[in-house]
């Protein structure tokens, strides 16, 4: 069955680099259909197998295909990941702040409503407590334009960010720093505020854009 399946994966800690430079394994993990044009970037450019998973169906499918699954990389995933996959592959989240600050949701809305111009895009290793894995890499985010615009080219800099974990399979390290955790913005808040500046309206207008 498809535990079975996540017991045969392999730890970092098991599995030597040198397991993986005969065609190794990669799944890209994504909601949303804006990441797919990245993933057949990947495919196209870089050793192993590239496979692609849009819900929680997919991933598991995905899983199932090979004993060992290098690197599981989720872009933007808002389903609830089985603690079998995650404490037995090594998953790799992007979130779009400089963590430990930002943990939580609505980061993107988060940080704008808050004056924030630029952000870190921050790839962290999956752990059982929200956003508090130990860091891959972290590099500089700009938050200018609409929320489109943002969410297309954090997409861009993960994939960038991808092709370098790949090719130096860093060691994660922990977190460091006071967390600072946000919460998920609700439809309400989505509401036009009054008695607010033109920069104000205009920045919440494109964060929801």
């Amino acid at each position: 069955g498809l535990g079975d399946v996540y017991k045969r994966q392999m730890t970092d800690a098991q599995i030597e680099p040198s397991t993986y430079t005969e065609r190794p394994t990669y799944i890209v993990a994504s909601n949303k259909g804006w990441h797919y044009p990245e993933f057949e970037k990947l495919k196209a450019s870089q050793n192993g197998r590239w496979l692609w998973a849009s819900d929680t169906a997919e991933l598991a499918s995905a899983l199932a295909q090979y004993d060992v699954i290098r690197y599981v990389f989720f872009l933007h995933w808002s389903e609830r990941v089985a603690d079998e996959v995650w404490q037995n592959v090594p998953c790799v989240c992007f979130h779009m702040t400089d963590l430990p600050y930002g943990r939580g949701g609505s980061p993107l809305q988060n940080l704008i409503v808050r004056g924030f111009s630029d952000t870190k895009l921050t790839a962290f290793r999956m752990v059982q407590e929200m956003d508090a894995g130990p860091v891959y890499l972290k590099r500089d985010l700009s938050l200018a334009g609409s929320a489109e615009d943002i969410y297309v080219r954090a997409g861009q800099l993960s994939a960038a960010m991808i092709r370098d974990i790949v090719a130096t399979n860093p060691t994660p390290v922990s977190q460091e720093g006071e967390a600072v955790i946000f919460k998920r913005r609700t439809p309400v808040e989505s509401e036009l505020p009054n008695d607010v500046s033109q920069r104000d309206i205009y920045d919440f207008i494109r964060m929801l854009d």
